[in-house]
């Protein structure tokens, strides 16, 4: 089974992280996601995320910086999924041109989220590694 090389944005704005749902008709359909997409060939994982959140979202990410990347098994596939920071301009307003929903989100309310496995997986960490990355990025959403 070949791996997937996908990126997903972590954009925060006042102590909310932006999620999406999954468009109808795609795998996990309806799913809670940190928004992104599929790398094409000889893309950059910064380059991807700049392109997938304009495409899917209409708002351009400015400064894209990976923060982590994670493997995570679907059944039928594997991801290998980029993690990247990013920002939006101040009055950035995201909105779904795939059909999806979009909204700002707490750290707590990820737990209520019905999200796609490899972004609860992220969540997790999120919440719970001690590591320093997840601690500073846990801070910021305070």
């Amino acid at each position: 089974m070949s791996e997937i090389e996908v990126c997903a944005a972590v954009i925060r704005r006042d102590g909310r992280l932006l999620l999406a749902t999954r468009p109808g008709g795609s795998h996990l359909a309806g799913k809670w996601e940190f928004p992104g997409g599929k790398l094409h060939a000889g893309e950059t994982p910064e380059a991807c995320i700049v392109r997938e959140i304009r495409e899917e979202l209409g708002v351009d990410m400015f400064a894209p910086v990976p923060f982590c990347d994670l493997r995570h098994a679907y059944p039928g596939k594997r991801i290998l999924l980029y993690f990247l920071f990013g920002e939006l301009a101040a009055d950035a307003v995201p909105r779904g041109h795939e059909g999806q929903e979009c909204g700002w989100f707490t750290l707590g309310e990820l737990r209520q989220l019905d999200l796609a496995g490899a972004d609860a997986v992220f969540a997790h960490l999120l919440e719970t590694d001690p590591g320093s990355p997840w601690r500073e990025l846990r801070a910021t959403l305070a």
